[in-house]
């Protein structure tokens, strides 16, 4: 279990790069700084989880790694650009589209990762995570609305 373990958070890290060739160039530049500006949070977010214990990760895909690491780098800053590419301009969609990417992540893959002995919340339930989560696509979407009046 724990060779499998690995593997999928390395595949998790991985493979969501394999969509970004079919990401325009125009909507890379354009969403590229949002979303790592997103990531970066989530980083730093995650050394507070850490000392708060909201939740653990029992297995790394290196020791020196962080256990958040592959889902920050990969689903969550790759379908950051993906959600931003589709739904910038529309914020209802936006939200909507978040919540429901959100809501199965707080509530599927938590306990799947979980059930492989990945990570677990600890002192944040499922409906907090959620919470957490929606706080974060508003700055996400806040920094986009920003970046782009400046722009202007």
């Amino acid at each position: 279990m724990l060779k499998y373990s690995r593997l999928l958070l390395f595949l998790m890290m991985i493979l969501p790069w394999f969509s970004l060739p079919v990401i325009d160039k125009k909507s890379f530049k354009r969403f590229y700084p949002a979303s790592l500006f997103i990531s970066i949070i989530v980083w730093l977010e995650s050394f507070i989880a850490k000392k708060r214990r909201w939740w653990w990760f029992y297995e790394r895909i290196h020791p020196k790694i962080r256990g958040e690491t592959p889902l920050i780098w990969g689903p969550f800053f790759i379908g950051s650009l993906w959600i931003m590419k589709f739904t910038y301009g529309k914020f209802y969609l936006y939200l909507l589209i978040n919540l429901l990417v959100d809501s199965f992540f707080s509530f599927r893959l938590v306990n799947w990762f979980q059930k492989l002995g990945i990570s677990s919340l600890v002192r944040m339930n499922r409906l907090q995570l959620l919470f957490v989560f929606q706080f974060k696509a508003l700055l996400l979407y806040g920094f986009q609305f920003i970046k782009e009046k400046e722009i202007e």
